[in-house]
């Protein structure tokens, strides 16, 4: 029996990852890399002539022209942070490697920080892929399927029941029918202008959109998809079909990892969660190329303080 590429891919060991970014000087480096390809340019003005300050165990980049100054992590989502580089790193390559995630009292544990401060690198790393996320957008054939985080509380059952948060999984299959992408967006409702801003932001015009019998996935042609229903009834015989088989594996291995890994996930901070799976399972196959890509990507993300982190609340 051939072996799954995704889960015999040979990734980044930690070895690896300590020969490569062991080191606060090699994490520097490879920072400056990642945000100044071509060189320095100064964030004021524009030019590139520099010199380096040293104030104690910080470095900043002083241009020749303005005088200003700025470090590497001035504009960026490390900003503020008075932690090493090499603990950013490593919590990177820890949210990158796992396939179900690491909560942030693992994260503690394995970095040696509180758990306030693992909580607030990994929601950091993660809005970064949040915002990563949103200019993605889906082409081929995609399976849409409607679903929820969180446990049901006494009251009114089924949609809407208290103590569920609603979000769409979408997958995107290749032309022999393996998935390709996926998008996970948190909605307010399942309602014709919820699965119609998100058709409008997460899928390629023209494509074809496959999805159960629930009414507002014909929202979708908004977007000019063409959509297509597949009655599958109810209980456990419907999640066997096979015209969403990829969406509901997916769906799957996300509701086993939230409730292995997380436990419980607080409404209003289920995009980010949300978020890391899609990036995660997105670039799936490129396991050991995450960590420069998600640095790079994190050297473009404005900053987000902690009050930010506690209240956001972001919908597709």
């Amino acid at each position: 029996m051939a072996r799954n590429m995704v889960q015999f891919q040979k990734g980044l060991s930690e070895v690896g990852f300590d020969k490569l970014f062991g080191s606060e000087e090699q994490c520097h480096v490879a920072l400056v890399g990642w945000r100044w390809p071509d060189g320095f340019v100064c964030p004021e003005c524009g030019t590139g002539g520099h010199c380096i300050v040293k104030r104690g165990a910080r470095r900043l980049f002083q241009c020749n022209a303005c005088r200003k100054q700025t470090s590497i992590k001035a504009g960026t989502i490390f900003a503020s942070s008075k932690l090493p580089l090499h603990l950013w790193f490593k919590a990177i390559y820890l949210v990158t490697q796992s396939k179900k995630g690491i909560s942030s009292i693992e994260l503690a544990r394995r970095l040696g920080v509180t758990q306030t401060t693992a909580w607030v690198m990994k929601h950091k790393l993660a809005q970064v892929m949040l915002e990563r996320n949103a200019s993605k957008k889906l082409k081929g054939k995609v399976q849409m399927d409607d679903a929820y985080i969180g446990g049901q509380r006494p009251g009114r059952p089924g949609r809407g029941a208290a103590g569920k948060t609603p979000f769409v999984a979408a997958v995107a299959t290749t032309d022999d029918g393996k998935p390709d992408q996926i998008i996970l967006r948190r909605v307010k409702t399942f309602s014709n202008f919820a699965i119609g801003k998100l058709a409008g932001t997460a899928l390629v015009s023209g494509i074809v959109v496959v999805s159960d019998g629930l009414r507002c996935f014909t929202a979708v042609t908004q977007a000019g998809c063409t959509h297509e229903v597949i009655k599958t009834g109810g209980g456990a015989k419907a999640a066997k079909t096979p015209a969403f088989k990829w969406v509901n594996t997916a769906l799957g291995n996300i509701k086993a990892a939230i409730v292995g890994t997380y436990r419980a996930v607080r409404e209003k901070h289920a995009p980010r969660y949300l978020a890391e799976f899609e990036y995660r399972f997105n670039r799936r196959y490129h396991l050991e190329d995450m960590i420069p890509r998600l640095a790079f990507v994190a050297l473009r993300t404005p900053p987000m303080p902690y009050k930010l982190l506690k209240l956001a609340d972001v919908y597709a």
